[in-house]
């Protein structure tokens, strides 16, 4: 069954969602000090204090084999954070399919889809693509992964955004499983791991202040820790390298405003819905947050890319191969015969 369902019937009032009262966490970044940003902030750490709780607890994080899927996992953090930087490490490391939603429109409006040539009309008009076209593609890409682990990168970003994923999610689970229609197990459930990255504002800020990019080819270089070969200049091509027109402490102060009054009820959202799976992973690098997010995903029962193959043909060598004792292979045929050579 397909999972393109009518998006325009989802929409409906945001539900209420409880607020969760825990310990702060974070240093207040003094460009962000106005009353409605710390309000948004306080939520956040709210939140992201019962989710460290989960990991301290030590509760059970989902496995592979406890549904049809293996992980299924959203991600957030911070502009500057490094989720692109884990997310291409989790591609890399296991067998996770990483679902862009920006390489998604590219793809669609490249393929002159239905879906992409209302996007490109949308963007050659300089207007936003709408949460109901964002979600049509998003699902409709989940399709192409059924049964597979997968990570979205780039949505939701907002409380409308996660509302309707989930709901649209849930009723395609239910139609499958009919008899689950009353409650969803939390194997069953559209997502097993809600990960957010807690980095310091200052620490994003001081990054930021040190990134300097090639422009033609995108490469990113940052002083403190990736520092180019030769200062200011591009390791391959020895051209110039350039700071990002909002690789500005003003800029980019906007933008974590941005992302703390967006993300506050977004979190809290998914606090209500997945408790039991949202974690969050505190740290300064990525470096620092890698092993935090490798033990998580470790635990959900995910083998790493090279032991998931190193077993394939441990299992393939011994189905299809019988040593014998002078050291010569008896290849095992489907009649159960041996021919040795």
């Amino acid at each position: 069954m397909s999972l393109r369902a009518p998006i325009a019937a989802l929409r409906r009032a945001p539900r209420a969602v409880s607020s969760l009262h825990a310990l702060r966490f974070a240093p207040r970044a003094a460009a962000l000090s106005t009353s409605a940003i710390r309000r948004d902030e306080k939520l956040v750490e709210s939140v992201m204090a019962t989710a460290r709780q989960n990991v301290q607890d030590g509760k059970r994080a989902p496995t592979a084999h406890d549904g049809e899927q293996g992980v299924r996992l959203l991600m957030f953090g911070k502009p500057g954070s490094g989720k692109g930087t884990l997310s291409a490490k989790l591609v890399e490391a296991y067998d996770i399919a990483f679902i862009s939603t920006g390489d998604l429109l590219r793809q669609e409006i490249a393929a002159k889809s239905d879906v992409g040539k209302k996007a490109e009309e949308i963007v050659r008009t300089g207007g936003l693509v709408s949460d109901e076209l964002m979600l049509e593609m998003v699902v409709g890409e989940l399709e192409h992964h059924h049964g597979q682990s997968w990570i979205i990168d780039g949505f939701p970003r907002t409380l409308k955004q996660g509302q309707l994923l989930n709901e649209v999610l849930q009723k395609q689970v239910r139609r499958a499983r009919p008899s689950s229609r009353r409650q969803l197990t939390p194997q069953r459930r559209p997502f097993n791991m809600v990960v957010n990255l807690n980095v310091p504002d200052a620490v994003i800020m001081q990054r930021i202040a040190a990134r300097w990019v090639h422009l033609p080819s995108g490469r990113v270089y940052n002083d403190t820790y990736s520092a180019p070969k030769v200062p200011g200049k591009d390791d391959v091509t020895g051209e110039p390298l350039s700071k990002r027109p909002d690789d500005t402490p003003e800029v980019f102060s906007k933008r974590l405003q941005s992302y703390y009054k967006q993300t506050a009820p977004l979190l809290e959202f998914f606090a209500h819905e997945y408790p039991d799976v949202l974690h969050s992973l505190t740290g300064s690098s990525s470096d620092q947050l890698w092993p935090l997010l490798r033990k998580l995903v470790d635990k959900a029962g995910m083998e790493p890319r090279f032991e998931h193959v190193r077993k394939q043909a441990d299992d393939l060598a011994d189905t299809a191969h019988v040593p014998l004792d002078d050291g010569k292979v008896a290849h095992v045929g489907h009649d159960g015969n041996g021919s040795a050579r």
